[in-house]
């Protein structure tokens, strides 16, 4: 069958079109993104305001065209931080409901971490071991460890790229006293979480998902996107550290004129590699794996899952 799935994130609105089936990999059939940054239109009671929710139904109505065009048999919409922490979320998703009929699941931060680590699991297989997962997104930051395909441990951290951004980088380029408030902030977050993680055991396999990595890898060298799913992409944290002091010094512009880095995502690449420099610090990882799979494929995995089952 044709599954569509609607992730409504911090940054962008992405409806992924596969076919699948119970048993087999899913497979990419469209993408339809529209870069909305929720996060940032937030205003000061926490709530989003008109013009966002205006701009969401729009979003979600452009999208919910592109799945019947491409023959959408089964759509999944889901949201995550930015609509999970919004004052009025209820009255956002009743506005959204009554506007498209789309009636948007909001996962829990745990939910985003252990279908992100699904995702993971399926992708390396039983022969990856005890894997930790980790997962920087607009809003939030996940982590999951396990061996089987549920996470014996998953948390989430409000310390995703963008809300860091908005909140303690105002400049561009940004002041060095600012970079290094944020740095503190960041491993002081981390810290509390990894003792958890630590009683479990030392992981076999580490992999990180997500834009923010991805980009971070690819400015260390990773091959490119268009070298396809299956080249083995590393980011090593020498190669990260050396990286952090030189993001910090350039502008939204400059950051974007380097490889893999989208346009809009320069403002949001520092805050995301101190993020993924302090996790990789804290938890003493020395290389981690990029997985080209992430939440959106978990709950398309999970509904096909259900689907054995039923």
């Amino acid at each position: 069958m044709r599954l569509g799935v609607l992730d409504v994130g911090s940054n962008t609105v992405h409806l992924l079109v596969v076919d699948a089936h119970p048993g087999a990999r899913p497979l990419p059939a469209h993408s339809h993104k529209a870069e909305l940054r929720l996060a940032q239109l937030l205003d000061d009671s926490g709530a989003i305001g008109t013009e966002g929710v205006d701009r969401l139904i729009a979003v979600v109505l452009d999208a919910l065209q592109a799945a019947e065009d491409k023959g959408v048999e089964d759509l999944l919409p889901f949201a995550t931080s930015a609509v999970r922490e919004a004052s009025n979320a209820d009255d956002v998703l009743t506005r959204v409901k009554a506007a498209t009929g789309v009636e948007l699941q909001v996962l829990s931060g745990e939910e985003e971490a252990r279908l992100t680590f699904l995702a993971a699991r399926r992708w390396f297989g039983w022969s990856a071991g005890k894997l930790l997962v980790l997962d920087i997104g607009g809003g939030s930051l996940e982590v999951a460890y396990g061996i089987d395909e549920e996470p014996d441990a998953a948390v989430s951290l409000p310390l995703g790229a963008g809300r860091l951004t908005a909140a303690w980088l105002p400049g561009n380029p940004p002041d060095p006293a600012d970079v290094k408030a944020l740095r503190r902030h960041v491993r002081a977050e981390i810290a509390r979480t990894v003792g958890e993680f630590s009683r479990i055991g030392a992981p076999d396999h580490v992999v990180a998902t997500s834009k923010t990595f991805r980009q971070l890898a690819r400015i260390a060298g990773a091959a490119r996107s268009a070298e396809g799913l299956y080249v083995q992409r590393e980011l090593k944290r020498e190669s990260l550290e050396a990286w952090v002091p030189r993001l910090a010094g350039m502008t939204y512009d400059e950051r974007e004129d380097l490889p893999g880095v989208s346009e809009g995502r320069g403002s949001q690449l520092l805050a995301g590699a101190l993020v993924a420099e302090g996790l990789m610090d804290l938890f003493g990882v020395e290389a981690l794996e990029i997985c080209p799979w992430a939440l959106r494929e978990g709950v398309i995995l999970r509904r096909l899952d259900h689907m054995v089952t039923a």
